[in-house]
């Protein structure tokens, strides 16, 4: 039983803890997580904000884009990351499909994510087009972050994964969305894979906090996926990506050194034998 007292334990985050690190200039930190003993260990590290994202399509699942993934796949994921969370703030994509259609039908997806996952807030893809649904999302008391720039789940639309917003057509675009979303309630928005330049001026330009990946350094916060980031994934080499270590390396090495140590007899030893 923890000795632990209520007093001793960090304060949890919330979606105001994120506004007010914006206000107080202190960045952001946020990290994937897809199940419980990873999510645990990213919580007690002390991440600010966990995204339990649809890119679990692309780590977990194998699939190629994030389209495949159903509500019933992110609320399994969701579930999962909420059970080993003690503080950080844990967002949810809402999949593809599960909110385009209608208003409402983008309600009951996120009222379920809430429900059924026990996430703290949802996240949608889109600007001005989605307005009327991110209005009706909050409206409902349900946290909404958005996401501008790239948007993985219209990679068809798109057909390639470079950056957006480059001409400044589509970079003026991308400013008013991200107005739009703030005047619609979001309480933060991801820019992802986008000039620097103009995240900065986005950031400038919105009182909710902007969380990068891939828009430089200027972003309130920075998200990564905790796969590409620990060096799972050998194959993805963006340029945006910082590999703070090399997983891939030490559990070949660990996986081959069992089966040589299962063909040798020297496991199980003395000592792991009752």
């Amino acid at each position: 039983m923890s000795t632990q007292s209520a007093s001793d334990r960090p304060p949890k985050v919330t979606t105001q803890t994120v506004v007010e690190m914006k206000q107080q200039q202190e960045k952001i930190s946020m990290l994937t997580a897809y199940d419980y003993t990873m999510a645990k260990i990213v919580d007690q590290a002390g991440i600010d904000v966990i995204l339990v994202g649809d890119s679990a399509s692309n780590v977990m699942a194998g699939h190629e884009t994030t389209v495949p993934m159903t509500m019933d796949h992110m609320l399994y994921h969701a579930s999962c990351v909420v059970r080993a969370v003690d503080r950080a703030l844990v967002i949810a994509d809402l999949p593809f499909m599960s909110y385009q259609v209608t208003a409402k039908e983008a309600l009951i997806s996120s009222g379920r994510m809430m429900k059924e996952a026990g996430v703290h807030g949802v996240k949608l893809e889109g600007g001005a087009v989605i307005s009327d649904t991110i209005k009706r999302i909050v409206d409902a008391g349900i946290p909404v972050m958005g996401h501008l720039g790239l948007t993985p789940q219209s990679i068809y639309k798109f057909g390639t994964y470079k950056v957006r917003a480059k001409e400044e057509a589509e970079a003026d675009q991308l400013l008013m969305d991200a107005k739009t979303l703030e005047e619609c309630g979001v309480f933060s928005i991801v820019l992802e894979k986008i000039p620097s330049v103009l995240a900065a001026e986005v950031t400038r330009s919105v009182s909710v906090p902007t969380i990068g990946i891939g828009a430089g350094p200027e972003c309130d916060g920075q998200v990564l996926v905790l796969h590409d980031m620990l060096g799972l994934n050998k194959e993805f080499r963006p340029r945006f990506l910082r590999r703070y270590a090399d997983l891939h390396s030490t559990m070949t090495d660990a996986v081959q050194q069992y089966i040589k140590d299962v063909k040798s007899v020297d496991f199980p030893g003395k000592d792991e034998q009752y």
